[in-house]
């Protein structure tokens, strides 16, 4: 009898640590932001971000690797974009701002998917006039091409003259941690302060 009951008082241990290990576990196949994620990527959020090389305002090449050095936010426009880019953008920087009120540090970057008006000049003074911390990115058509395939983002240049045409592209941010790579994309219609919510959800998760 003594023995059996050692044996049973085993088992209830056995049992409560393993317990105690599957509630600490991560949940949805171990992803520690799972609880933030409001939007679904199909084929996963593996399959948006990756490498890529563009030219900094100071004409410099650089790789992701010297960008995202910090938590990103990640947005692809071009400069001459009549409303749509200018309102996205600061919207971001509202964001970043409202960020580090709350102690987090995020970077905002601007990424031209026109690199044939933006050259490094222009878009570092975009990014400037945004926010003082803002990244303006451009560089070739093969490399801003390659960049916007890594995040599966759209864009097309609409007919017109050499110096004044529109671009079609799609308009979300997108938020890269630089250990982990993309995390979530966010629409346009979101606010500030929805965005930046957002945000801390996972800054705190990867904490």
């Amino acid at each position: 009898m003594v023995r059996l009951a050692a044996i049973s008082a085993g088992v209830a241990v056995v049992a409560l640590l393993g317990g105690i290990w599957y509630a600490s576990q991560p949940v949805d196949g171990g992803d520690k932001y799972a609880s933030c994620r409001n939007t679904q990527v199909a084929g996963g959020a593996d399959t948006i971000g990756g490498p890529f090389t563009l030219v900094n305002s100071a004409g410099k090449m650089v790789t992701d690797k010297d960008v995202i050095t910090k938590p990103s936010l990640i947005y692809f426009g071009y400069t001459f974009c009549p409303d749509v880019c200018p309102l996205d953008t600061a919207r971001n920087a509202e964001a970043i701002d409202l960020l580090a009120e709350q102690g987090h540090d995020v970077t905002p970057i601007f990424i031209s998917i026109d690199p044939k008006r933006d050259t490094p000049e222009v878009v570092g003074d975009f990014a400037a006039n945004l926010h003082e911390n803002m990244i303006g990115l451009t560089g070739s058509e093969e490399q801003v091409k390659a960049a916007s395939k890594a995040y599966r983002t759209y864009f097309r240049a609409q007919p017109g003259d050499d110096d004044y045409y529109l671009v079609d592209h799609s308009t979300f941010s997108y938020l890269v941690m630089p250990e982990d790579g993309f995390a979530e994309f966010f629409r346009r219609e979101l606010t500030p302060e929805q965005v930046a919510e957002r945000t801390s959800c996972f800054l705190d998760a990867a904490s």
